[in-house]
């Protein structure tokens, strides 16, 4: 019925708009995501890592021990918020590597609306806190497309991170549509955990003020505990000595406590620790040492995260929602491994695949977990984290894709400290939230017709714990390694990926698809994969073969890719490329290192300045930190240019000072084979200090993005010779980046490091 207008209101019958309004006494949602952590890591799934905030969560509601992620953050992300697998939404592999393939265009499509949108519709808040990493490479920048930001995905609020990973002490932060300027002075108590806690605590507080009665969904998407693992000092403390015999010592007691409480099924054989995975009592002293403080610090990094979750918890109790708010907490892959047999100071190396060993990381032992590290645990203590299962992280092994899922809903859940034990997996989150909120998944939004949702709901399980699972199929693809799962049983591929050093060299199994051998296992009496009887059913073997290839063609699965170099020739160009020449101006923020000219090819810096009589010093451009980034900066009167290359540097200065007047400074970067290249000092286009480089730089500096800024620093400084912002004092028209071609990578100087799989 249209409104009916005459001359005057009083003449006239109005038709108000129908607003969305969510049902009296509809649930809230909040779904806490953690990072790379294993399912034997919280202490509610064995560990003895203090996480009493989140064990208080399973002791009020519901434990799953057959959830199931994909491996990788990207992809289960895609999965949890759109209930499709994660193929079909062009999320095969990471955000950062956008593909001209159906399944890796790393933009979920109009066609699969997001969680937060069909609830947004339907008259719910919806905000998102923390980790993003679903906006491809490219649009990550002041300059958009914000199609694939949480903005554009059906989230009204957001503030966070748009990459895999960030630096806690001081992350690469967005609010809304833009980045943030980090504070000139790095506070010695910010943390990213506390933030993002005290920024969800915030929000919801501010939605429940303006509307008490409409629910809200919150996404609450921690970074850790991801590397680095960036933790107080005093949250690490209490953990000192507790790991000292071992993480085959530490995985026994954990499966024992697993298979007590019913979390792992009585009967469950503990894997036997494979051949990559180093022999503790075999250790030295040096590595036991070291090995034993990376965990420390990685316990002490968990409880904090757990602590601020309960934070988040707590608030919620206090302001009376708690019981009427779907929790569900999640990990998006299993424990990882990506520090390699001797584990990272520096993770930045691992990515260029930089050697480390023990006697260099033991030095430093005292600032594992500080600002001065960006560090990763041995893989040791991934495959303990993993318990009771034999890989981890990027493979479809059970180590990589099931991990811990609890749901706390007072309101909708009678049974307190239960465990749960269908088939479950990130798809069938979504169907099951909107069930429980009583929404129908719609047909159409802004027109577009809806893909199905590949998952299913488990609201029958949270009252029966009997109930059949939902479904009993699901494919899984990653990195090329691939599995099957259907009615009980699970087929496994033993292909091991081209992107990491360490598994190449050490992990047993197949390097081409041509090659790869499956194994069969009945995970209905066989929980951790322990006893392969593809020997034995070769029909059986078979059949989850074919279903493995229905599936990939039903998804969008192929082309199959087992690391990056392959993924290259297919990389999506971006539709306004950084020119050869480009100029940045002093005054603005700072530029993402995504937008700027490729420069792993070589380049030219000049900043075009003017210095005052007397001198100047400061920063002329500066873009990363001490972890892994470079700066061109006056100081005591001497241009210098640093490299710090994952923690190395590579520093050149000029002989003389810069005296007073115009003036073009600068550097001038050049490869000079695959692994070498050489930096040059550059005083009014003439070269006055050199220094060779025993490698070349990385495409991504830092694996949770950086930005250039002109004239000043931000954050942590790249070296340790000036402080920041140390801006600088003369006067500055401009810098100019100018490299030899096109801004377009060449697929065959694509280096595996910039597409670290986060």
């Amino acid at each position: 019925m249209a409104a009916e207008v005459g001359l005057t209101v009083a003449e006239s019958t109005p038709q108000h708009p129908t607003l969305p309004r969510a049902a009296t006494g509809s649930p809230n949602v909040l779904m806490i995501v953690l990072d790379d952590m294993g399912f034997a890591q919280l202490g509610c799934f064995g560990s003895d890592i203090a996480t009493p905030h989140i064990d208080a969560l399973a002791g009020g509601g519901l434990t799953y021990n057959r959830y199931h992620v994909t491996a990788l953050c990207s992809p289960t992300r895609a999965c949890l918020l759109t209930g499709r697998n994660h193929h079909a939404v062009g999320m095969g592999f990471l955000a950062d590597m956008s593909m001209g393939f159906p399944g890796y265009t790393a933009r979920i499509p109009q066609s699969a609306a997001t969680l937060p949108r069909v609830l947004r519709d339907s008259g719910w808040s919806t905000m998102a806190m923390g980790k993003w990493h679903l906006t491809p490479r490219g649009e990550r920048s002041a300059a958009g497309p914000f199609d694939h930001w949480p903005s554009g995905l059906g989230f009204e609020h957001h503030y966070g991170v748009l990459h895999g990973g960030t630096n806690f002490w001081t992350p690469n932060l967005v609010s809304g549509n833009r980045f943030l300027d980090p504070p000139e002075t790095v506070d010695p108590d910010y943390h990213f955990s506390v933030d993002i806690a005290d920024q969800t605590i915030r929000s919801i507080t501010d939605q429940k003020h303006a509307a008490p009665d409409k629910p809200f969904m919150c996404y609450y998407a921690e970074v850790a505990t991801h590397a680095p693992h960036h933790v107080p000092e005093e949250w690490v403390e209490p953990y000192r000595g507790a790991f000292d015999d071992g993480w085959e010592r530490w995985r026994a007691r954990t499966f024992e406590r697993q298979v007590a409480s019913g979390i792992v099924p009585e009967g469950t054989t503990l894997t036997n620790r494979p051949p990559w995975v180093q022999d503790w009592d075999a250790l030295d002293d040096d590595a036991r040492r070291l090995f034993a403080r990376m965990h420390e610090v990685y316990a002490g990094f968990l409880s904090h995260t757990d602590a601020q979750i309960g934070r988040v918890i707590e608030h919620l109790r206090s302001i009376g929602e708690l019981d009427n708010t779907i929790i569900m907490l999640s990990s998006d892959n299993g424990a990882s491994a990506e520090g390699g047999v001797v584990g990272s100071v520096n993770e930045h190396r691992f990515t260029k695949q930089l050697p480390e060993s023990v006697e260099e990381n033991l030095r430093w032992y005292d600032d594992l977990g500080g600002p001065k590290t960006y560090n990763h645990y041995a893989w040791g203590w991934a495959w303990a984290g993993n318990t009771p299962f034999r890989l981890w992280k990027r493979y479809s092994w059970l180590g990589g894709t099931r991990t811990p899922l609890i749901v706390h809903w007072p309101d909708g859940i009678a049974a307190r400290g239960e465990v749960r034990s269908q088939f479950a997996h990130a798809i069938d989150l979504m169907p099951t939230v909107l069930d429980a909120c009583g929404i129908e998944p719609p047909a159409a939004v802004d027109g577009v017709e809806q893909q199905p949702i590949d998952g299913a709901s488990l609201l029958e399980t949270f009252s029966d714990a009997d109930a059949p699972s939902p479904r009993e199929r699901q494919y899984f693809e990653v990195q090329g390694s691939r599995s099957m799962y259907l009615d009980g049983w699970k087929a496994t591929t033993n292909h091991v990926g081209t992107a990491h050093g360490d598994e190449m060299q050490l992990i047993e199994g197949s390097f081409s698809f041509t090659d790869d051998r499956w194994s069969l296992f009945h995970e209905a009496h066989d929980f951790s994969e322990a006893h392969d009887l593809a020997d034995e059913r070769p029909d059986k073997l078979a059949e989850l073969e074919a279903a493995w290839w229905e599936e990939a063609d039903r998804n969008n699965v192929l082309p199959l890719d087992d690391g990056f170099m392959g993924r290259a020739p297919a990389i999506t160009p971006p539709a306004y490329p950084a020119p050869s020449r480009a100029r940045y101006r002093p005054g603005a923020g700072g530029i993402a290192d995504e937008m700027l000219p490729v420069l792993l090819r070589g380049f030219e810096l000049v900043a075009i300045v003017d210095v005052p009589r007397g001198g100047a010093e400061g920063v002329l451009a500066a873009m990363g930190d001490w972890s892994s980034g470079w700066a061109v900066f006056v100081n005591a009167g001497h241009l210098v240019v640093d490299f710090c290359l994952s923690g190395d540097h590579f520093r050149a200065e000029s002989a003389d000072p810069v005296s007073p007047g115009a003036h073009r400074l600068g550097c001038r970067y050049r490869p000079t084979s695959p692994e070498t290249a050489t930096l040059e000092l550059v005083v009014d286009d003439g070269t006055v200090a050199s220094v060779t480089l025993d490698r070349t730089i990385p495409n991504s500096w830092q694996n949770g993005g950086t930005a250039l800024r002109i004239g000043h620093d931000a954050g942590f400084p790249v070296t340790d010779e000036y402080a920041v912002p140390f801006r600088w004092t003369g006067s500055i028209e401009s810098v100019e980046i100018t490299t030899p071609g096109a801004a377009t990578v060449d697929p065959a100087q694509l280096q595996q490091e910039s597409l670290k799989s986060e």
